[in-house]
This record gives structure tokens, C-alpha cells and sequence, in this order.
């Protein structure tokens, strides 16, 4: 991704009602900036040909695109479009199911049916989001303070970041240390290795050992350990970050049927 945090997408969409509604689900998510929304493969194309000095990570691609043809004129765009621009994900929208194994076949990253969910929205961004993060890139090295030492810290030590009032604070199973660097500094460095669940809080996900959820409140427990051990730390989701971080946990793991 382009700033390592958003993505830049491109919806072409000939249902203007649509259209503007993913756009608008796009926008709202955070994790990604519109660089154009379009009707049809012309208008496209030289969205595409505008852009190419900015970049674009993903396309938003309806399957029936009515002045081109319809159908499967999105279809066609779409394999025109991994020829000539390799680099940018695809993601197929449309209301019929057939289409599914021929946008498979394409080597698209994902597949909405409409009408567009904001939950499913979100679970693709989140595809679309690891699937561009570089696989070789190391997130660098925190650097946090105990007293007058300096403690260097791998982000694969991290179970979370806290902000409390003007401080941050980093959880880890040596202990908590203050840390100079905000959350949104922390979460710009480090990139897909924590995740925003919080205002206050970031987690490393490969720590988060449970979740629970009751009337009021989700809560996860993050460290070496389930909660009966003690060997972590208890953090709020927030309401509208339940659903993504949910859905986060439950992609890395087997075991359980997801509806």
C-alpha cells in the first residue's frame, strides 16, 4: 500500500445507488481512499492511466457493467486488468453466485454479492490488507524505557500498547515499560504486526489468547497464557470493532463453524 496504511481503490460500478454505497462503506471503514468511482471500462481506464503516478492497490470491479455489454463485460475487464496491471488487486461484485468459480479462476482476491454488507465489506479490506502486506518485511524494533535503561523489544514480544492519558505503555511478558511514541505513531511503524481493537489499545493478535463477550462489554485477553494462568493482560474492544476483530482471530485459526 501506497502510505502503508490505506488502500487506494478504484469501484467501477454502472448503478450509481450502488456505487456510491461501497464507496461510502469504503470510506467509512478507514482502511481505504477512493481514487475513483466509475460507471463503465472506458471511464476506467483512464482513471487507471490518471492515476498511475499515485498508484492503486485495488479495483472494485462490478461483474455486469451495462454500457459495455453487461453480462460478463466486468469479467473481461477484470482479465484485462491482470495483464496490464498485475500489481492491482481485484475484487468482483455482482448479484448472482454463478459468477464465483470464473472470478476464482481469474485469481481475484475476493468476491461480494451483493447487496454490499458493512461487515463483508470490512472482512474483505482486512483479505485485501494482508494479502498486500510485504512477506519479507521485519517490523522494526521497539525501543522502551524502565528507569533510566533502555529496553529493545521485538514486535513479536508485544502483547499490547496502551494509551492513558498522555502516556503509552507497551505490554509485554517481561513487564509494562513507557514507551515515547503515540498509538498512531506505533501503529505507522509496525504496520500489520498490531491491530487497532481500541482508541486506547493495540494488540499483537498472535498473543490474544481469548474473547469474551457479554451484555456490554468484548474483551480480550492478551499474553502467554488463558486468563485462569493470569500471564497477560485484559483489553476492551470497542462496539464498532468488534465484528472486524472477531473476524481477524477467527482467519488464522480451525475449529470452529463461522456462519
Amino acid at each position: 500500500m501506497t502510505d502503508g496504511l490505506k488502500l487506494r481503490a478504484l469501484v467501477v460500478e454502472d448503478e450509481w445507488p450502488a456505487r456510491n454505497y461501497l464507496v461510502e462503506l469504503l470510506v467509512d471503514s478507514g482502511k481505504a481512499e477512493v481514487v475513483g468511482a466509475v460507471s463503465n471500462v472506458d471511464e476506467a481506464q483512464q482513471a487507471l492511466g490518471a492515476a498511475a503516478g499515485l498508484h492503486v492497490d485495488v479495483a472494485f470491479v462490478d461483474v455486469q457493467l451495462a454500457r459495455d455489454g453487461g453480462n460478463q463485460a466486468g469479467l473481461t475487464f477484470a482479465q484485462t486488468l491482470r495483464r496490464t496491471a498485475p500489481d492491482v488487486q481485484i475484487v468482483l461484485a455482482t448479484a448472482f453466485e454463478q459468477h464465483a468459480l470464473a472470478a476464482f479462476d481469474l485469481g481475484v482476491t475476493d468476491y461480494l454479492l451483493k447487496p454490499f454488507g458493512e461487515e463483508r465489506v470490512l472482512q474483505c479490506l482486512a483479505r485485501l490488507r494482508q494479502r498486500r502486506a510485504p512477506v519479507s518485511s521485519r517490523p522494526p524494533r521497539i525501543v522502551a524505557r524502565k528507569k533510566k535503561s533502555l529496553v529493545f523489544l521485538d514486535a513479536s514480544e508485544i502483547w499490547a500498547f496502551e494509551a492513558e492519558e498522555r502516556l503509552t505503555f507497551v505490554h509485554t511478558r517481561h513487564g509494562r515499560f513507557d514507551v515515547d511514541l503515540s498509538l498512531r505513531a506505533i501503529e505507522l511503524a509496525l504496520g500489520e504486526a498490531v491491530t487497532r481493537v481500541h482508541r486506547q489499545w493495540l494488540v499483537n493478535v498472535e498473543h490474544v489468547r481469548e474473547l469474551t463477550r457479554n451484555s456490554s462489554d468484548t474483551l480480550l485477553f492478551v499474553g502467554e497464557a488463558p486468563s485462569e494462568e493470569g500471564k497477560g493482560v485484559t483489553v476492551p474492544v470497542s462496539r464498532d470493532r468488534v465484528a472486524e476483530v472477531r473476524e481477524a482471530l477467527l482467519r488464522q485459526s480451525v475449529g470452529m463453524r463461522r456462519m
